[in-house]
């Protein structure tokens, strides 16, 4: 459940006026409700309170059967783990994609996977941001990568597309802004001179899964020390180690 915007915005209120000044109220009496001065708490609450808008996460991938378990999918895989792990629908349509709204933690979040084939991606999340007015520090894109070595990920602040037709679409729809973080999510090259767009359609061998199943759970881990701690924290987690180390300590 995400909470209100209201809720969410209302940084500073005056006290409530009190059962008395109710009933002067109602007699047409008006009484004076006068705001207290600003404090370095209540700066420091309001602060806290903008810091508790809700996150959107993002997975990008193709939607249908004949797509799913594909290489180009694992933004979806990511999001799925996500709601299993934190008991988030994501089953709802809303934006031209599935949608979902929980929590990670304390941290508000929406999740999505577009359903707009995933060259039309920015379609959906620029509609989201728009209408949620979500601050791009706090949309993370997850998605699939040919330059990184199968089921490593590496997170960022922001950057480019890397010739992601996907990441393409979502910048152009932000009005051609970078500047949001980015889960990307190895899937290797492929093998000799395959065409790279057959390859990205390819499904998982059993030690390949087992790798990629390792690394969502490592991803979502960086995910909730990102919502939860920041992402200086969450990126020296994820950065710091090959899964194939990992999984041999």
């Amino acid at each position: 459940m995400m909470l209100g915007a209201s809720s969410l915005l209302n940084g500073l209120r005056s006290p409530l006026p009190s059962a008395h000044s109710l009933r002067s109220f109602s007699r047409g009496t008006k009484p004076m409700i006068l705001s207290p001065p600003l404090s370095a708490s209540d700066s420091s609450s309001a602060s806290d309170q903008s810091k508790s808008k809700p996150w959107l996460l993002v997975g990008l991938g193709n939607p249908g059967k004949m797509y799913t378990g594909t290489r180009h999918n694992v933004g979806f895989e990511m999001i799925d783990a996500i709601a299993e792990a934190e008991g988030i629908s994501v089953s709802t349509i809303r934006f031209k994609a599935l949608f979902g709204k929980g929590f990670i933690g304390d941290a508000p979040v929406m999740l999505a996977k577009p359903q707009t084939f995933m060259n039309a991606s920015g379609e959906s999340v620029g509609s989201i941001v728009s209408y949620f007015h979500v601050p791009l520090n706090q949309v993370v894109l997850m998605y699939d990568d040919l330059d990184l070595p199968f089921a490593k990920l590496r997170l960022l602040p922001k950057g480019g597309h890397g010739g992601h037709n996907g990441m393409k679409s979502v910048i152009n729809h932000l009005k051609g802004s970078r500047d949001f973080p980015r889960l990307r999510i190895g899937i290797g090259r492929p093998p000799g001179k395959m065409d790279p767009a057959s390859f990205v359609l390819r499904p998982f061998n059993k030690k390949e899964r087992e790798e990629l199943d390792f690394a969502l759970q490592r991803g979502l881990e960086a995910l909730r020390i990102l919502l939860l701690e920041g992402l200086n924290k969450s990126a020296t987690f994820v950065n710091s180690s090959q899964p194939s180390e990992l999984m041999n300590r």
